[in-house]
């Protein structure tokens, strides 16, 4: 049966799906009253991310008078609103669409998907932890329409969102969690002996980062509170393409991530800046992109002589919003909340 089948014949239902309504309402007054300007960029792109894992949705764009381009559903607005920032927009928000494709089904995930991405100018990554609390207990306090109100339940847990939340760099978690010290860390050898110690099913192909990635998943963010929010910061410099390394520790990137009832949410960036290094990180990863067997695309060249121009020093963050409108649903899986899921719409008929 069908979503607007079962909302049909179980009326109550709606109010649950109406709770996405009031998630993004919420996020809109949140950066009005901020003084936040809302932009709107393309979702049909010519070069979209260069990620080396994420797969995209490939299309062909032909105009009337005979000339075709190679076209893209974009997995996040974030050159677009970069290049608003070098225009001198300051302060920017979006909600929008985003596409990932090949990333198989669960309960977390759905190909087409909405977003929310929003910059910071004159601020690093610590600036926009206080700017995902604050949001976050704005949203709640919309949503139960209590302006003191800092829990609520999920999926039978009590979660408390008040200020700050609990915070652990990268390093520590491995050392807490795993029981990994930062030079094994950072070392390829050494993290694939570790995981093949720890029964991980590695050989002399696995990479620095599909272990770590295992280790991350299985052995942190599995154990991380579920009562609480957690950010994650200071990741590996290999691990942020977009971000600024450390300056007192240049093994490192100022990036963090939220996590929220074994979600995460959220993935930010104090951004860098330089065209020259950001360059070359986008070569790399375009090289990396082939020998994954990606689809095989050029880099955004605007997007470098946007940086040229000069960037503002600036923070930056995406946030899934299926996630967050999960949460506040009391919703066990995305589908729960979306009126069509990819499940049903591309469903056997």
């Amino acid at each position: 049966m069908k979503t607007w089948q079962k909302i049909k014949m179980n009326t109550a239902l709606k109010e649950k799906f109406f709770i996405r309504e009031k998630v993004i309402d919420a996020i809109r007054l949140f950066f009005k009253q901020r003084d936040f300007h809302e932009v709107e960029t393309p979702l049909l792109v010519k070069y979209p991310g260069t990620e080396p894992y994420l797969e995209v949705f490939e299309t062909q764009l032909k105009f009337a008078e005979g000339d075709t381009h190679r076209g893209f559903l974009l997995t996040s607005p974030e050159y677009a609103m970069k290049k608003l920032l070098v225009a001198g927009l300051g302060n920017i928000f979006q909600i929008c669409k985003s596409f990932r494709n090949g990333e198989g089904r669960s309960s977390r995930h759905n190909p087409e998907f909405t977003i929310l991405e929003f910059y910071r100018t004159d601020a690093d990554y610590t600036d926009m932890i206080r700017d995902v609390e604050e949001m976050m207990l704005s949203i709640l306090r919309c949503v139960k329409k209590d302006n003191s109100a800092s829990t609520f339940m999920y999926q039978g847990t009590q979660i408390d969102l008040s200020t700050p939340w609990p915070r652990m760099s990268v390093a520590e978690a491995f050392e807490r969690y795993a029981g990994i010290t930062i030079d094994q860390l950072l070392s390829r050898d050494e993290l694939v002996k570790v995981a093949k110690q720890k029964g991980y099913m590695v050989d002399v192909q696995t990479t620095w980062e599909q272990v770590y990635n295992q280790l991350f998943l299985n052995e942190i963010e599995m154990k991380l509170d579920k009562t609480r929010p957690t950010i994650i910061y200071d990741y590996p410099a290999s691990q942020a393409a977009l971000s600024l390394k450390k300056v007192s520790d240049p093994r490192f990137a100022e990036r963090f991530e939220c996590y929220l009832a074994g979600l995460e949410l959220g993935n930010a960036f104090s951004e860098l800046t330089d065209a020259k290094e950001q360059e070359k990180r986008f070569r790399a990863e375009l090289i990396e992109r082939k020998e994954f067997g990606k689809t095989d695309y050029g880099m955004d060249e605007d997007f470098i002589e946007a940086l040229k121009e000069g960037m503002p020093r600036s923070s930056g963050i995406a946030i899934g919003v299926d996630r967050l409108v999960m949460l506040f649903a009391d919703a066990k899986s995305i589908e729960e909340t979306l009126f069509f899921p990819a499940g049903e719409v591309f469903a056997n008929d």
